[in-house]
């Protein structure tokens, strides 16, 4: 017992990390306040920001911008319930680490169980939109395509994959402000709901108050992306500086986007053609005196999907990293090396995955797969954060119980499609957790 205290007693101390063990090489801190916020903001105004508004829409009706703000409250809850947990276990691996500490191992497993296989499948799914905006009679190869640059510039290092995050992120903050412009600009097509007055929504879809919730959980896959500057708590200079304040500045300049742009849209696009869209956004810019620049939008969408797909590898690479660690996932998969110091084993494991899945499997489904997974992964981040002592004056408990009782709320109000398949992946792995600690403790005969 004395030596498994010593070998998890570095993680437990503020700027240590689960590295800290005999044999096992630790990433380089090298990630400043800027490049952290950079990477967050850039999960967040990924994909997500092009195609979600409109399954939100469908659900919610009139009530998007509230749908928005529901998830935003939940978002900030879970927020500062990671920036608390990352500034005491500055490690790869985020929640993942802070459940087994906090918690147990259980709890630990499920939050990582449920982030990496939700979180692959978004990558596929990234990839395949980023795919179809570019040339879709060509969608999957441009996919695989983009996985594979994109693991090989995550190889070259942490500090290239924020240089690229940062300058994607420009084009689609760019591209962004140009929507936002169009839509101002109109003119509005008729039917369009008012700006004082809220439309009639349309008989034929379900849209109004009992949609809120289940479009809450879908706008929160837009708004979980934060947790990636969790995930490199190891790579992160001054953790307990840093993380606290990139997980804010990015969770507060997303919320701006995503309510503006709800509004905006609302306001511009006929609640049909709303809730109807495969490309919310290429609509708004189609119908407006700006549809010249409808090639601008999507040349912002590709590089949207290009920066979300980027910081998801990176994110799913470091907590399959942080489970190796623990034997929660195949040990080779712990394995750090190269000139950049990078754990080059699980990035290129999750990879093989993605590519996988993109040549097997309708991945265009999986945004509420995704968000189930995510729910339940903060759900644990607030039940750890909820035993922490020595609490900053805005982080009381209470947030904790709110951010548990959301996410749960959010997860489970999903379309029940998403529920199933990722409640039957959760049992897959505890049930593979369960038979593997049965065989190690089972005696070897002499």
């Amino acid at each position: 017992m004395a030596t498994r205290h010593n070998r998890t007693q570095p993680a437990d101390r503020p700027g240590g990390n689960s590295g800290d063990r005999p044999g096992q090489q630790q990433l380089q801190r090298r990630l400043g306040v800027f490049d952290s916020t950079a990477i967050g903001l850039g999960s967040m105004l990924g994909a997500g920001v092009f195609v979600v508004f409109a399954p939100a829409a469908a659900l919610a009706g009139p009530l998007l911008t509230l749908a928005v703000a529901v998830a935003g409250v939940i978002a900030y809850c879970n927020a500062v319930a990671s920036a608390q947990l990352a500034a005491k276990y500055p490690a790869s691996g985020g929640t993942y680490v802070y459940g087994r500490r906090q918690l147990g191992q259980w709890p630990g497993f499920i939050a990582g169980w449920g982030f990496v296989t939700g979180k692959t499948a978004s990558c596929a799914a990234m990839a395949l939109t980023f795919g179809h905006y570019v040339a879709p009679a060509y969608a999957t190869p441009l996919a695989v395509a983009g996985v594979v640059v994109l693991t090989g510039v995550n190889l070259f290092g942490i500090t290239r994959t924020a240089l690229l995050t940062r300058i994607l992120l420009a084009v689609v903050l760019a591209t962004l402000v140009f929507v936002a412009v169009a839509s101002l600009l109109g003119p509005h097509p008729e039917g369009a709901p008012a700006v004082t007055a809220a439309p009639a929504y349309p008989p034929t879809l379900t849209g109004g108050g009992w949609g809120v919730l289940p479009a809450a959980g879908l706008m929160f896959f837009a708004f979980a992306g934060y947790a990636r500057i969790a995930t490199l708590g190891e790579e992160v200079k001054d953790p307990t500086r840093t993380i606290p304040r990139a997980i804010l500045a990015a969770l507060a300049g997303a919320f701006v986007v995503y309510l503006g742009l709800a509004a905006l849209l609302q306001w511009h696009l006929p609640p049909a053609q709303l809730a109807g869209s495969t490309a919310p956004l290429l609509d708004a810019v189609a119908v407006s005196q700006l549809s010249a620049g409808v090639p601008f939008v999507q040349a912002g969408a590709a590089a949207a999907c290009l920066g979300a797909l980027l910081a998801l590898i990176t994110g799913v690479g470091r907590t399959t990293l942080a489970m190796a660690r623990e034997r929660d996932l195949p040990v080779p998969l712990a394995r750090v090396g190269g000139a950049h110091t990078v754990p080059f084993v699980a990035e290129l494991a999750v990879a093989a995955v993605v590519i996988i899945l993109l040549l097997s499997t309708n991945v265009m489904t999986v945004v509420g797969f995704s968000s189930f997974g995510v729910l339940i992964y903060y759900a644990v981040t607030n039940a750890a954060a909820f035993t922490l002592e020595g609490r900053p004056w805005h982080a009381p408990r209470w947030l904790n119980v709110l951010g548990l009782l959301g996410c749960l709320v959010l997860a489970v109000t999903l379309p029940p499609a998403s529920m199933l398949v990722m409640a039957a992946v959760l049992a897959v792995g505890v049930a593979g957790r369960f038979v593997v600690l049965r065989l190690r403790r089972t005696p070897r005969p002499n």
